[in-house]
């Protein structure tokens, strides 16, 4: 099992900042492994809402 953990920060600046320095301490390897898991996940989200590009526009009237 993957462990999750998670970073508080103050501030963006500081959330900024954590991040900068999470992806500097990485290899390049491991950061184009992190690209491309990202963008597995993206595919299977496009492919999960029917390929749509764009949000749906819905129009509800109440009256």
């Amino acid at each position: 099992m993957k462990k999750i953990w998670v970073h508080k920060a103050k501030s963006f600046r500081d959330a900024e900042r954590f991040d900068r320095q999470y992806y500097q301490a990485m290899s390049p390897k491991e950061r184009v492994e992190t690209v491309d898991w990202l963008r597995q996940i993206a595919r299977k989200i496009r492919k999960w809402d029917n390929g749509r590009k764009r949000l749906r526009r819905v129009v509800k009237i109440v009256q």
